[in-house]
């Protein structure tokens, strides 16, 4: 691979987009995710903001501790105990990096930092002066450098490129730039920050106007060779640019940007899908590269092109993203070794423990569908297979409700090797369940989200409920599945339950 056409993807999921209200991800769940990500071949994985949280800390350390090849970045502000903080989460990493920001916009220096550029200017040089004595990777962001005046981004980024940053990246904070503007500004940078060459260029967009990976393959054209992004374009805000869409785009359009990536493509789709199960954020049917329609043709027109020439209507080939369809594949006579084979080639391998434990539930619910397709596998392992032991299980549930008649729920749960068994009613059979729920395990959650999507088509389809809950200052998202839905809603919500109880 020629090194002057490589793009570096700098993945920011476990960092900015964790930051997207709704999204917060355990230590568990990051350090997952991290594995995920380091499978797609990342270049640089930004794990956390150190300085912010304990948790935080502990979950960049976990990652800089678990991932071998990727470099792990942490973030800072330009503080020495923010670099401090990054530097000691990093001790361990293999490859690190410390990622110092500070705002260069004149609205943001005159307003929340209320300093003038020249103070500016020492501080930043100061920062990276401290943060190179502690690892050789720095980069510098000079925080809504879109609206930055481009006189003063020249001189602040010749002066950190000298104090020793290695790159500098130019953030569009609030996804305010156009594509056009935003790839001059990045040529302008090439030809007017003298040591340029010494760096390398990142960018960083975000998609309040709808325009993140516009930007950012805008910039890749005009000389930026580091994208930051993020799963599914998740992030505050409107999100972040889709690393997904970046990636395919360089790949499929080679003709327009001869450029490459090491991203793993076949492993998008079930990064993509990992992400969306723990930050509980649905991905679109109609999302680009990942969406469930991504791949799927209903025009008779369409699917007579495809079944004479896929290109007729395919750009890319799903099996370059690792797309799932929904081809039947199982069925309730099908064994364990037939069960065993269809996982690994959806890149699932199980110990014989958890096998025998997904097989199970298989044959359960062979038992109540007619098909079983590649998606009900997925969900399957998903939502038997747990990072955390059971604390409580679902043993049996009765509901009797009607248009004119009081809901009621009978359920039975397991702990420690003991049934508990109540009858609670409620508004509706969810509220009697978890109303139970609460009474059996005496602890009390607070319910602040609830949804409900289909595994794949039909009326036998699995349901997946996804449920956000409240256990006194922790905010918890969990799944569960079940062609029943009530089955499902129960299990999300023990699922969230035993979250809380499990140390992670």
């Amino acid at each position: 691979m020629n090194q002057e056409n490589k793009v570096l993807i700098f993945d920011t999921t476990l960092r900015d987009g964790e930051q997207a209200p709704g999204a917060s991800m355990n230590e568990h769940e990051k350090l997952e995710i991290a594995y995920a990500l380091e499978r797609l071949d990342v270049d640089i994985i930004e794990a956390g903001f150190p300085v912010i949280s304990k948790g935080d800390f502990d979950c960049v350390r976990s990652v800089a501790r678990h991932i071998q090849h990727s470099t792990v970045c942490a973030l800072a502000r330009s503080l020495k105990q923010d670099i401090d903080a990054a530097h000691e989460a990093l001790r361990s990493a293999r490859r690190q990096r410390i990622h110092v920001f500070l705002a260069t916009s004149k609205i943001h220096m005159q307003h929340k930092l209320k300093k003038t550029q020249e103070e500016i200017l020492q501080m930043a040089v100061e920062a990276v002066k401290y943060a190179r004595h502690k690892v050789a990777d720095i980069e510098f962001s000079p925080e809504d450098a879109s609206r930055s005046e481009k006189l003063f981004l020249y001189r602040i980024l010749e002066a950190v490129i000298d104090a020793g940053a290695t790159t500098v990246n130019i953030p569009d904070t609030v996804g305010y730039a156009m594509p056009i503007e935003y790839g001059n500004l990045i040529a302008e940078i090439k030809n007017n920050v003298p040591n340029i060459h010494k760096a390398v260029i990142s960018v960083h967009c975000h998609d309040d106007l709808g325009v993140a990976v516009a930007n950012s393959l805008a910039a890749i054209r005009t000389g930026a060779r580091q994208v930051e992004c993020t799963i599914n374009g998740i992030g505050e805000r409107a999100g972040n640019a889709s690393m997904e869409e970046i990636v395919m785009a360089l790949k499929t359009r080679q003709d327009v940007y001869g450029c490459t990536t090491n991203i793993q493509t076949q492993e998008i789709c079930r990064v993509s899908r990992l992400v969306s199960k723990y930050t509980g954020f649905a991905v679109a049917p109609n999302k680009a590269v990942v969406g469930a329609n991504a791949f799927r043709h209903e025009a008779g027109i369409h699917q007579d092109g495809i079944l004479k020439e896929r290109s007729t209507y395919e750009i890319m080939r799903p099996d370059d993203v690792g797309f799932v369809g929904t081809g039947l594949v199982l069925g309730k006579h099908s064994g364990r070794h037939a069960f065993r084979v269809r996982l690994k080639h959806l890149g699932i391998e199980l110990s014989d423990e958890n096998l025998d434990k997904a097989f199970d539930r298989f044959k359960r619910i062979a038992d109540q569908k007619k098909h079983v397709f590649d998606e009900d596998l997925l969900a399957i392992v998903e939502d038997e297979i747990k990072i955390f032991e059971k604390t409580w299980g679902l043993v049996n549930l009765v509901s009797k409700s009607g248009t004119n008649i009081k809901t009621e729920v009978n359920i039975v749960l397991k702990s420690k090797g003991k049934n508990y068994e109540k009858v609670s009613s409620g508004d509706g059979p969810v509220d009697a369940c978890y109303k139970a729920i609460d009474a059996i395990t005496k602890i009390k959650g607070e319910l602040l989200d609830y949804s409900i999507q289909s595994v794949t088509q039909g009326k036998d389809a699995l349901g997946e409920v996804t449920v956000k809950v409240k256990f006194d200052d922790r905010n918890v998202i969990a799944h569960g599945t079940s062609t029943d839905i009530l089955e499902a809603s129960a299990k999300a919500y023990l699922n969230a339950l035993n979250k809380v109880l499990t140390p992670t």
